[in-house]
């Protein structure tokens, strides 16, 4: 397999590793402050460390005054509105139930890539995402399909989400035709925190001055800045140029297994037999939802990865 090939995937894997990992730092930063606190200091920390990097680097592009509408509107699917769908839904319906609805973002994902950017998939490829889908509820129920009691204001949060994570895809693939990705990640999330500032200071500025900031609960909001605010983003808009909206989102469905076997290394969580088989699934349908007829012929010659 050609070596920007490699780096393709790798980049798309090393992104859901990041995001993965924010489910254990979320839980530390919990601790101390609150979800908007959380999400906004993240996104602070982002912004200074994306703009330090781009300045250094000289890859950050001039900011074109029509696309500052671009970036606001980018900036509004996600981090905004999929931050307050996901944060309200899941505290409203069971954590099982809101990974599922997340999960489903690869099924509706072809819908928005060939509306907007014309993309197609083979129905192999759908398979690959239906599978994939099978695998994460085999993970998330690993103790056996329950009766659940859904509160249909937290499903349709969920699904609020969902949509804002479809919409995100058709326009951060839009926004990185035009600029390189570096500069791209350095605006969607300077853009996001003007979202967020009114709601921390209407609902959470009290709370925030209560805690005291300790090197215990800046390292893993650090850690949440650079790696999964800054790092995870660089790699997916990287991985989503070059492999398409439809492709790259079904890496999505591995951070719940991801999630489980760090969860298992670093919280002692169980890994039983149903989970592992349920992570085979799941890796199963990525490779079949990547799957193309012409791979077989050009897997180890191909030299059209864009950077």
């Amino acid at each position: 397999m050609n070596k920007k090939t490699i780096a393709v995937y790798a980049s798309a894997i090393i992104a859901m590793v990041f995001w993965s990992y924010s489910f254990i730092w979320y839980k530390e930063v919990f601790l101390f402050y609150k979800p908007i606190t959380l999400v906004l200091f993240r996104l602070v920390i982002s912004s200074i460390f994306m703009f330090t990097l781009t300045l250094s680097l000289n890859r950050l592009s001039p900011l074109k005054k029509h696309d500052i509408g671009n970036f606001l509107l980018l900036a509004f699917f996600e981090p905004f509105m999929y931050f307050i769908g996901e944060s309200f839904g899941v505290n409203l319906i069971p954590s099982s139930l809101a990974a599922v609805i997340v999960a489903t973002i690869p099924l509706f994902s072809p819908i928005g890539a060939y509306y907007f950017h014309n993309e197609r998939i083979s129905l192999m490829n759908f398979l690959g995402i239906v599978v994939s889908i099978i695998g994460v509820a085999i993970v998330i129920f690993h103790k056996g399909f329950v009766a659940i009691e859904a509160n249909p204001y937290g499903v349709a949060l969920m699904f609020l989400a969902v949509l804002s994570a479809l919409f995100y895809s058709v326009m951060i693939k839009k926004m990185a035709s035009r600029y390189n990705v570096l500069t791209v990640i350095t605006y969607q999330n300077t853009f996001g925190i003007i979202y967020f500032i009114p709601i921390f200071f209407i609902f959470e500025f009290d709370h925030f001055q209560t805690v005291t900031i300790t090197w215990e609960v800046l390292t893993p909001l650090l850690k949440l800045g650079i790696f999964s605010s800054s790092f995870a983003f660089i790699f997916f808009t990287f991985a989503m140029k070059n492999l398409g909206i439809t492709k790259v989102n079904v890496f999505t469905n591995t951070i719940p297994v991801v999630t489980a076997i760090l969860a298992w290394y670093y919280l002692g969580e169980e890994l039983n037999l149903t989970k592992v088989i349920g992570i085979v699934v799941v890796i199963g349908g990525l490779f079949l939802s990547q799957f193309h007829p012409r791979m077989v012929t050009n897997l180890f010659n191909r030299n059209d990865v864009e950077y």
